[in-house]
């Protein structure tokens, strides 16, 4: 029997890490495994509501470390994962994606020697000013089992010079999760709730620090997106992040029918089917650059580089940057029926976990 933690603290992570648990759950017979929240995400709204609509059982844990420096913040969850690491004794820990969860996460199982596995190895932005690259890149060369979700995974961990054998080319987890919700995703009310009709709005999310945090940068994307506003209405689920620097703009209320239209965060569930029937998107997040790729909506990515160039080879994102007028004219494009269409990349299929825990069953037995 072999000891499992997986270890979450945003969003994102819950997404990744929801498949794994229910295919590690029908191996119960080889593996005993924990969920452990480092708080990273901690209101109802950014993840307690994740955990109910993911299927996810409550946490072995619950660390509670949500405040502070980014530096303050990975210190923290390090000084109480080594508690929890110390109670459980697990063979494995299981960390996913880029952020400061799973780099606390791995940081402490690497030095008390308990094997590391990486959902989601490999990508790289290059842009060492994101806070994220330099987690990714020190949580793989850390990690024992390197799971990879697209090519450019395999080029750069074979670039950076990591063993082959350590890695598992096993498709993107996100989509198992994005497949397992869809059907319940259609049940959604949220567009009635909104008043709003399929393909006749646009969604917007913005959380980076590098346009969040930024009062110019943060600024000049509100008025860009006010301006397409004027075309077609903009729903923006607004990080908590995000409206704490939010200026004030004509045109940015809760009202209906408005240009820009701020709303609360939503559930995974309802942003689903927000996304599945928008016109289109504009983003910074990397998860939603993969559920539209899927879902083959138009988006617009407002950032000038990515960490999974993949959506933009062969699927419908278009990098964008942060100048109004590239946006614009992205927009543009998909206004007048231009937009890029692409297809949904290779082992994008829903069974990814399933592939890892193939693979864990044989380099764990």
């Amino acid at each position: 029997m072999h000891r499992v933690v997986l270890v979450v603290g945003t969003r994102p992570n819950m997404v990744k890490a929801a498949p794994l648990w229910r295919i590690l759950q029908r191996h119960r017979e080889q593996f005993d495994t924990y969920l452990v929240d480092t708080g990273q995400h901690y209101d109802y709204g950014l993840s307690g509501i994740f955990f109910d609509q993911l299927g996810l059982p409550s946490p072995y844990a619950c660390l509670g470390v949500d405040a502070g420096t980014s530096i303050e913040q990975i210190a923290g969850m390090m000084v109480e994962l080594e508690k929890v690491f110390l109670e459980l004794q697990p063979h494995l820990v299981a960390v996913f994606g880029d952020v400061n969860s799973a780099l606390a996460g791995a940081l402490v199982a690497a030095r008390m020697r308990i094997s590391i596995a990486h959902v989601e190895a490999g990508l790289r932005s290059f842009d060492y000013d994101m806070p994220e690259e330099i987690n990714r890149i020190l949580i793989d060369r850390v990690a024992d089992h390197l799971f990879v979700s697209e090519p450019s995974g395999q080029a750069n961990l074979a670039r950076e010079g990591v063993d082959a054998t350590k890695l598992c080319y096993c498709g993107n987890i996100m989509i198992d999760s994005l497949v397992h919700a869809r059907a319940e995703s259609r049940k959604s009310l949220i567009l009635d709730e909104l008043r709003l009709e399929p393909k006749k709005y646009a969604v917007l999310t913005l959380h980076r620090p590098s346009n969040v945090d930024d009062p110019a940068i943060l600024a000049s994307l509100v008025q860009t997106a006010v301006q397409i506003g004027s075309t077609v209405p903009v729903i923006f689920p607004c990080h908590p992040r995000t409206r704490k620097g939010l200026p004030q703009f004509t045109g940015v209320d809760n009202a209906v029918g408005g240009p820009l239209r701020i709303i609360e965060p939503l559930g995974y569930v309802d942003f689903l089917r927000l996304q599945s029937d928008a016109l289109f998107v504009l983003t910074d997040s990397g998860g939603v650059q993969e559920e539209t790729t899927y879902l083959q909506v138009p988006c617009v990515t407002l950032r000038r580089n990515t960490e999974r160039p993949v959506t933009v080879e062969v699927g419908s994102n278009v990098l964008a940057g942060t100048d109004p007028q590239a946006i614009l004219a992205a927009v543009r494009s998909i206004m007048e029926g231009r937009q890029k269409i692409g297809r949904i990349p290779d082992l994008w299929d829903g069974r990814t976990a399933e592939r890892v825990v193939q693979y864990l069953s044989r380099v764990l037995s």
